[in-house]
């Protein structure tokens, strides 16, 4: 069990003849207790300031597993998309040579009419691409940052010097 402030304070050594001096060892152990005191008090606030690293650890951990998941949904999603529209396209197409022989002035209308759909949704696929481009290209970015090598030499300095063999 490690020694506190108050044990220090409170030991007695027994005197013998000629023995120290007393006002002297007094002295050095107040000062001794004033370190220890400090060495403390610093080791409490490595603690929390540990404890708080390690918060802001997982707060950062919860926003980055948040962002993969964004993204895995967002890559469902365009994936659904890109299959609804390719589907959609094809039926629309056949759809239109199934009716041209029959109907040749609602083919052409309903053909000019599929081309439009066709070009708004080539429009909105590339809009939506360019989107989840700039998604990707901002997380990655964000994962490159030199904020969390920083956060990472931060923490490395402080464990190391507050590692216990060192004091």
């Amino acid at each position: 069990m490690p020694l506190t402030p108050l044990d220090i304070h409170n030991k007695e050594f027994t005197r013998g003849f000629r023995g120290y001096d007393e006002d002297e060892v007094n002295e050095f152990l107040d000062q001794v207790i004033k370190d220890y005191e400090t060495v403390i008090r610093e080791k409490n606030e490595l603690f929390e300031k540990v404890d708080e690293l390690e918060e802001r650890l997982e707060h950062f951990s919860n926003i980055e597993e948040t962002l993969n998941k964004s993204i895995l949904v967002a890559q469902e999603s365009a994936e659904e998309v890109r299959r609804n529209s390719k589907k959609e396209a094809q039926l629309i197409v056949k759809e239109a040579e199934k009716n041209a022989d029959r109907i040749i002035n609602d083919a052409l209308s309903k053909s000019r009419k599929i081309s439009l759909e066709i070009e708004e949704l080539k429009k909105q696929a590339s809009v939506y691409r360019m989107r989840f481009k700039m998604l990707i290209e901002a997380q990655l970015e964000m994962l490159h940052n030199d904020d969390w090598d920083e956060l990472a030499r931060s923490m490395e300095e402080e464990l190391e010097s507050s590692s216990p063999g060192e004091d």
